[in-house]
């Protein structure tokens, strides 16, 4: 098991790519079971993630080829069923059982275990499949559903708090071969569902309205297969960009979508930071002392919960009180005590996390709980005084396309070593 250790005070400068999206690239892949004909799918990053669902994807059945961020997948003939000794690494691969669904009328997929950021609960998956006409059953830690078709139907798709993203996904791809219309309200508007839309149009579907509240489906007899490029990950410039603000000098951002990052990027220049957009590169720069945030995250296009970590990372050395509110996953503050180790005044009042800024942070053996925390403890570690360890990095490595070495190609000192 590899460890990552962060010598704090060096200066970042330049520019770094930023890698296509996770949250994209997975129900994505999940997508080509749809067709039987041959899909091609780019900027598909090379993280722990990514190669479980496809181990999932050749499990059930598909042919996948991958070469230098390009994955192809034919799915001629497919399995419906998904133990767990194949699911149980990657909570994402519930996102197979809507187009299992979708073709071939059922999935049986084992239940995702819990998750160290709270429960995520796959009930809002199951009230759409209802809704087009499909049963389930839960036995032996598996979910089934099944149909003997599927209908278009209207649902609302919010939980308690917010809407489903992996649900809206799921919902999305079991309707786009169900006959007639299907009306999603509630549905989650992140950039992510607006891609995984484009690419099932791509394919033939016919969907309105991805990327608001309201999606509009209506169903086809049948795919073909596509190609599609995924988007640039939103949250690994949002990293990047607290990156460059703790310890940048200046650094650019490139292949990204500016748009995405809007909740960031102003919360950023509230910050002080000086932020430039030219095309599809954002550059940030110091601008005197930092100042103190008040954030809550929110569904997009509010501030992201993936990016809450990070901030705390960027505020607990900035002057004054900052007070971060998590309504998402009010559970997600495991990286809070791990920060205090190194020097943080970081308390918490239920959702609620209020950050003192002090002078110094000082580097220590830290544990990382999860993907956003183990970066966030990377951040810190910039400017810290001392090596700051981060233990556990296989959470960073689900969700960043080797962050060190791209932190190093702006100037960081940070080795990676086996633990």
């Amino acid at each position: 098991m590899d460890k990552i250790l962060v010598h704090g005070g060096a200066s970042l400068s330049g520019s770094v790519k930023i890698s296509g999206s996770k949250n994209s690239a997975l129900p994505i892949l999940a997508a080509t079971l749809l067709t039987k004909e041959p899909c091609v799918i780019h900027h598909v990053p090379d993280l722990s993630d990514i190669h479980y669902m496809l181990q999932i994807l050749s499990h059930l059945g598909a042919q996948v080829e991958r070469a230098s961020g390009v994955v192809t997948v034919q799915a001629e003939n497919i399995r419906t069923e998904a133990p767990y000794e194949i699911v149980r690494k990657m909570r994402a691969s519930v996102c197979v059982l809507g187009p299992l669904l979708g073709r071939e009328k059922e999935a049986t997929v084992s239940l995702p275990g819990g998750c160290v950021i709270g429960d995520r609960p796959i009930d809002l998956h199951l009230k759409g499949f209802e809704a087009l006409g499909a049963m389930h059953r839960i036995e032996n830690g598996n979910v089934k559903v099944f149909a003997g078709e599927l209908k278009g139907s209207s649902m609302h798709l919010r939980g308690k708090l917010g809407p489903t993203v992996l649900g809206t996904d799921n919902v999305m791809m079991a309707a786009v071969l169900a006959e007639g219309v299907t009306v999603i309200d509630s549905a989650a508007a992140e950039p992510e569902v607006e891609d995984l839309a484009n690419f099932l149009i791509k394919m033939g579907a016919k969907i309105e309205g991805a990327g608001t509240r309201r999606i509009v489906i209506e169903g086809v007899k049948e795919l073909h297969g596509a190609e599609h490029s995924v988007i640039p990950d939103r949250i690994e410039a949002g990293t990047f960009l607290v990156a460059g603000a703790i310890a940048g000098k200046g650094i650019t951002l490139k292949r990204v979508d500016p748009a995405h990052l809007s909740s960031v990027t102003e919360a950023l220049s509230r910050a002080g930071f000086v932020l430039k957009t030219d095309g599809d590169t954002v550059t940030i720069s110091p601008n005197g002392a930092p100042k103190p945030l008040e954030l809550t995250t929110e569904p997009y296009p509010g501030f992201p919960t993936d990016m809450q970590a990070q901030m705390c990372a960027l505020l607990a050395k900035t002057p004054g009180i900052s007070v971060i509110t998590e309504t998402i996953f009010p559970q997600r503050y495991m990286h809070v005590s791990e920060m205090k180790r190194m020097g943080a005044d970081i308390s918490l009042n239920g959702p609620m996390a209020i950050i003192k800024g002090v002078e110094r942070l000082s580097g220590a053996p830290v544990m990382a709980s999860d993907l956003r925390a183990s970066a966030a403890l990377v951040l810190a570690g910039l400017h810290s005084e001392g090596v700051t360890e981060v233990n556990r990095v296989y959470h960073i490595d689900r969700g960043y396309e080797l962050i060190d070495e791209k932190l190093n190609g702006l100037g960081a000192h940070i080795e990676r070593v086996k633990a």
